[in-house]
């Protein structure tokens, strides 16, 4: 629970003390003179103390909150009147008394109703149509995270968030399933304003409220912005009472959770022989005794370090009966797991709000943030890779590249050295806020108008000196700046009606509407050879000089209404309907609307369940509606041209030729939702139990359009038509329970299971759409109807040929009778699926799925006296990954080191009949993308463990801190998987293909409070 002077947890580690002091001045008069000193505890029904009560001199700015004991004490002017006040209980007054006092606060339900910020208004969990997520937010206090999508993950149902462990970057979300080819993001809303930046831009600490919207009765207020639902942030506003200064910081290591076995330099020259003879080639003369040769170099251990976090948070909150302020600095440093990869992150965060009178409230919502990234020319498959029998440096001191022939030493570029001397660098400045102003006026009604914006502007940078090691020769040094800028803004406008009828009834309506316009530019240029290294400036380059830059923008006008009824809190019905114009699209097909409604029946207020000794409350709701997607570009509706240089007449002329078709009849994707949901409180409020099922079907899906060559245009670089639909299906349940609740021990739990279908209903043609692209010509997964999307594609493996009459009575697979250029006893079978008797494309088929059977999390907090232990689990069932890694670890076709798993090869009859043998240039083709590489992706993982110890502050500072609390928390501590690579949390495409592995994270942290 919280109250108006909860403590603010706030974590962080890094920044100036005299900064924080100077910032963090307090903003408004403290205690007044007084004669008085009161002092008591503050307790509830049960006689359970309330820790974070707030007892206030009445008129004045004047107070405090209670300990963890529910112990106060307030020096007050003589015969003041004291409130005591606390989220969920009945607020109190009562005298000012020498004598100690005991204060007994009574529960009252219609405070313990949780608010939910939807759409352009809030509601009451109770009172909710839709499928709404509000995710606990002090179950994400429990685990420290940078990011707050990160400590998102698991904690709503319906909602699946996939991390990664490179420093700065954002996590991927998806909201019940992967609606649409195009972008799948969510729309994410900060106090009231669309953020286009990433949720690092957003300080974990800061946050008030998170709400996720699922179905489209409750996203369908943002219309064609909210098929891929919306996530609802509301920051941090000020209390009213006395100042509250908070500091939190936390700091830690990370290293990856799972490491990738190489050959050794003996086990890789006693490989690399084989794999030679194999092939008829003569044999490395230095690996004539492979045993001599030892562990030679690790190059995975030289790329991966121990990583540290360190985040400071100071904050400062107040706030009288016309004017609540709350500011915050937070200061974010990440040294990644991988040498030279490092972010730093500054976040200042300025909220406020003024009633001018009765009728008259205005405020503003500001975020300030500064970032940086830096890295190397990062290559983890390159490390992999590496002959172990090669150096990193050389005696000189200088890295070492590979000296000979290739089929001896390799060719791989020494992925030590580029890491070191590249330098990638972004930087990123970025402001987001709003101001508004509300008016109440004839009772009932409220105005609202809000101005926001955003601004991003990020400069990347790319600096690579020349560099000559043995073979390896870069000879010119390379320079590449960019500069980018977004430029956003927003006008909003809101009429409220809310009227309450005698009966208990109650209707709120709001009309309103919503202007957004973005402006985006962009330039760049890259220059080589310079003459000092020392002035690395475009200007001071001499070779090949290239400049480029572009600009768009776009624009979008809505209205929008919504209306709710609810008839004695038995009966609820919400209607809304939203009516978007893009420019995003063609004349005639500008604008959308997308209308839903939704329904709710409170069983337990009827006359059969009323007095139910059981059940609490109990809801059933329904809902319907559609909501679009007008994520495709800007100018998907226009030809697209490029200009090139023509020799006409013996002279050069710029001509303009167009490119891609214009498609004047683009429109919006949309999708119907249907939803169905029961929420019910059981067992004297200990059980909440919410249960969705729903249908997603996205119509008018924007395909790639088939261009016959003919037609003068590109058939690589084609339009998008609305022709492809996409149904998701699933369950959604989320448990949770009141374990024990004693005097000095509690437990509770939550339990989350998300289960969705995933089928393509149609595309634009019979032909399937490949996707899945990682070089080298493979296209890994398509997309194709009657099947999940990017499902994986491919052969399929049957086993290992024994010995020659097995090849010779098998399908064709490399016609020939030499082992060394055709197919032979230790090489892969494939089926023959069309019984041609030949191996070839038409013998490829669906061979896994990425996308999971179901996805859970189990939470389980307990409090034993002043200790709180919260132990988070998160798992996934039932996906497919296709490990690309192991196409080039497990190859056997190059000189390149391979992962310990080819110690199991074949080298004779009846020695594996998984791994095949070791041949130079694989000629039956192994390495074909096939069964042989796909992998259970379940996982379970022990998310995170926190353990922490609330500080009795009266025992030794009660005058200077109002609350302290220290904690260790471990995050991806064990994860029990099947998969073989580093880590199976790898995107939702399902191919790990040189993937920044998660982190395993230890942190130490601390909360104070002043």
């Amino acid at each position: 629970m919280r109250n108006e002077f909860k403590i603010l947890r706030i974590r962080g580690l890094r920044a100036k003390v005299t900064l924080m002091l100077l910032f963090c001045l307090p903003l408004f008069a403290g205690a007044q003179g007084s004669d008085i000193t009161v002092s008591g505890i503050v307790l509830d029904e049960t006689g359970i103390p309330l820790p974070g009560a707030s007892v206030v001199e009445v008129g004045t700015n004047n107070g405090v909150v209670t300990d963890f004991d529910g112990n106060f004490e307030l020096v007050v002017s003589e015969n003041a009147q004291l409130e005591v006040s606390f989220l969920g209980f009945v607020t109190q007054t009562f005298e000012a008394t020498s004598e100690e006092v005991e204060i007994v606060m009574e529960s009252d339900a219609d405070a313990l109703e949780e608010v939910v910020v939807i759409g352009y208004g809030q509601t009451t969990q109770r009172d909710l149509t839709g499928s709404v997520s509000s995710i606990d937010l002090g179950d994400i206090e429990s685990q420290p995270a940078s990011n707050i999508g990160d400590a998102m993950q698991g904690r709503a149902a319906g909602v699946q968030v996939i991390t990664s462990g490179a420093p700065g970057t954002n996590p991927t979300i998806r909201i019940r399933g992967i609606g649409t080819i195009g972008n799948n993001d969510p729309l994410v809303v900060v106090d009231g304003v669309p953020l286009n930046g990433g949720l690092n831009q957003v300080n974990m600490q800061d946050v008030e409220s998170l709400q996720v919207l699922k179905d489209a009765s409750a996203t369908a207020i943002y219309g064609s912005r909210g098929a891929n639902g919306v996530v609802i942030i509301t920051t941090k506003s000020g209390k009213d009472g006395k100042g509250q200064f908070n500091v939190e910081a936390f700091s830690g290591i990370q290293h990856s959770t799972d490491m990738i076995d190489v050959l050794n330099a003996r086990q890789f020259a006693e490989f690399n022989n084989e794999m030679l003879s194999n092939a008829g080639y003569e044999t490395n003369p230095e690996y004539a005794d492979p045993s001599s040769l030892g562990e030679g170099t690790d190059w995975l251990d030289a790329l991966f370090t121990t990583g540290r976090q360190n985040n400071f948070t100071v904050s400062f909150s107040n706030g009288n009966e016309h004017t609540k302020v709350y500011t915050s600095l937070n200061a974010f440093d990440q040294k990644g797991i991988i040498i030279n990869n490092d972010y730093e992150r500054y976040i200042f965060q300025f909220n406020s709000e003024t009633e001018i009178n009765d009728n008259l409230r205005f405020g503003n919502n500001l975020k300030m943030n500064y970032d940086q990234k830096e890295s190397g020319d990062t290559n983890i498959n390159n490390a992999i890779f590496s002959l172990p029998t090669n150096p990193i440096y050389r005696e000189d001191g200088d890295f070492s590249g590979p000296l000979g022939h290739p089929l001896y030493y390799g060719d791989i570029e020494n992925p030590i050295g580029k890491a070191n001397i590249v330098d990638n660098s972004t930087e990123g400045y970025n402001i987001q806020g709003s101001v508004f102003a509300e008016l109440d006026f004839l009772e009932d009604f409220t105005f609202k108008t809000l101005f926001g914006g955003e601004t991003n502007f990020w400069f990347g940078r790319t600096w690579a000196p020349s560099y000559e090691w043995d073979a390896h020769i870069g000879q010119n040094e390379f320079l590449s700046e960019s500069s980018n800028r977004s430029i956003t803004l927003l006008w909003d406008n809101t009429l409220t009606y809310e009227k309450r009828f005698d009966d208990g009834s109650r209707f709120t309506g709001v009309v309103g509407t919503s202007a957004q316009e973005n402006r985006f530019k962009t330039m760049g240029g890259s220059i080589q050879n310079f003459a000092s290294t020392s002035t690395q400036q475009l200007d001071s380059g001499t070779d090949q000089q290239e400049i480029g830059g572009t600009e768009s923008e776009w624009a979008i006008f809505s209205y929008f209404a919504r209306g709710t009824f609810d008839f004695r809190s038995k009966y609820l019905l919400t209607a809304t309907v939203r009516r978007d114009g893009s420019s995003r699209f063609g004349e005639g097909n500008k604008y959308g609307t997308f209308p839903s409604a939704s329904a709710a029946w409170r069983l337990s207020e009827e006359d059969f369940l009323v007095d139910s000794e059981n059940i609490n409350d109990l809801k059933i709701r329904a809902g319907y509606g559609i909501t679009g997607n007008q994520e495709i570009g800007n100018y998907a509706f226009a030809s697209s041209y490029n200009t090139n240089l023509y020799n006409f007449n013996g002279n050069l002329v710029t001509a303009a030729v167009p490119t891609v078709l214009p498609n004047a009849n683009v429109q919006w994707e949309s999708q119907k939702q249907y939803n169905f949901g029961v929420d019910a409180t059981l067992f004297d409020n200990r059980v909440d139990l919410t249960l969705d099922l729903y249908r997603k079907d996205t119509e008018d899906m924007l395909v790639p359009m088939a261009v016959p060559v003919t037609s003068g245009y590109s058939d690589v670089f084609v339009p998008s038509v609305n022709a492809g639909k996409i149904r998701n299906q699933g369950v959604e349940v989320l448990l949770t329970t009141q374990n024990i609740e004693k005097e000095n021990f509690s437990w509770t739990s939550d339990f989350v299971f998300t289960y969705n279908d995933n089928e393509v209903m149609n595309i634009n043609s019979d032909t399937p759409m490949t996707t899945g692209g990682i070089g080298l010509n493979y296209n890994l997964a398509r997309i194709q109807p009657n099947y999940p999307v990017n499902v994986f594609y491919g052969f399929v493996e049957d086993g290992i040929f024994q010995t020659q009459e097995e090849v010779e009575n098998g399908a064709v697979q490399v016609a020939g009778n030499d082992p060394a250029t055709s197919t032979a006893a230790g090489d892969i079978r494939y089926k023959d699926l069309n019984n041609d008797g030949v191996i070839n494309d038409d013998d490829r088929t669906i061979i896994g799925n990425p996308n999971p059977d179901f996805t859970y999390s189990f939470n389980n907090t307990f409090r034993v006296g002043n200790f709180d232990l919260n132990i988070f689990l998160q798992g996934v069932y039932g996906n497919d990954i296709f490990n690309a890694n192991r196409i080039f670890t497990e190859g056997m076709a190059v000189t390149s080191n391979q992962s310990t798993a080819v110690l199991d090869r074949w080298t004779g009859e009846g020695t594996s009949n998984t791994m095949p043998r070791a041949i130079f240039g694989d000629p039956n083709n192994n390495a074909r993308p096939s069964t042989r590489y796909i992998e259970d992706g379940s996982y379970l993982r022990l998310r995170n463990v926190n353990l922490s110890y609330n500080i009795p502050v009266e025992t030794f500072a009660e005058n200077a801190l109002s609350s302290a609390r220290v904690y260790i928390s471990g995050q991806n501590l064990y994860t029990l998987t099947d998969y073989s690579g580093f880590d199976p949390e790898v995107g939702p495409n399902g191919i790990d293909n040189n993937n920044y592995p998660v982190t395993r994270t230890i942190l130490l942290g601390v909360n104070v409070g002043f």
